[in-house]
């Protein structure tokens, strides 16, 4: 399906909420897609409202331990997908998960939150972990992402670069 975002994002557009604003099956329907899955290794099939329930569980979860998680991402009020910051040992992990008709937004959605990884003073640096099938990395080098090394995580192996946000 085409996306509906043919023209620039500006950043007044994009909104972060909470992810039980938006409804469990658009969710569903977000992850139960067969591309998710390409760059997502640890996703082992299309989902229903048990994952969904178990997802927000474990994300709630975050947000208590660690004051800060992943959340929902509008564009113009319209989800297209969700991510944010997760503790994840001593880092803090950047992740996103983007709707694949709206794959091109990622680098306008990372510059905002970026922002607020910066204006956050429990957040000297962001990691990203990535799965090796993504091999378009010049965006990431280009914010100033550099790679550290490869880790297995779950039985996987990602790759994790991290950016100085102070």
């Amino acid at each position: 399906m085409p996306s509906k975002f043919r023209t620039p994002v500006f950043d007044q557009s994009i909104r972060f909420v909470r992810l039980e604003d938006i409804a469990p099956e658009t969710i569903i329907e977000h992850m139960s897609d067969p591309r998710m899955a390409e760059h997502m290794p640890l996703l082992d099939g299309p989902w229903g409202m048990a994952d969904y329930q178990r997802f927000i569980a474990v994300k709630n979860d975050y947000w208590k331990r660690d004051g800060l998680g992943h959340l929902a991402i509008l564009i113009n009020d319209d989800y297209v997908g969700w991510g944010g910051f997760q503790k994840e040992g001593d880092d803090w992990d950047y992740g996103l998960v983007l709707r694949p008709d709206c794959f091109g937004l990622g680098m306008a959605i990372t510059r905002k939150a970026l922002e607020i990884a910066r204006a956050d003073t429990r957040i000297p640096s962001v990691t990203f972990l990535l799965p090796p099938t993504r091999t378009k990395l010049g965006a990431l080098k280009r914010i100033g992402a550099v790679f550290e090394e490869d880790i297995c995580f779950e039985n996987q192996t990602f790759q994790k670069f991290r950016l100085q946000t102070a």
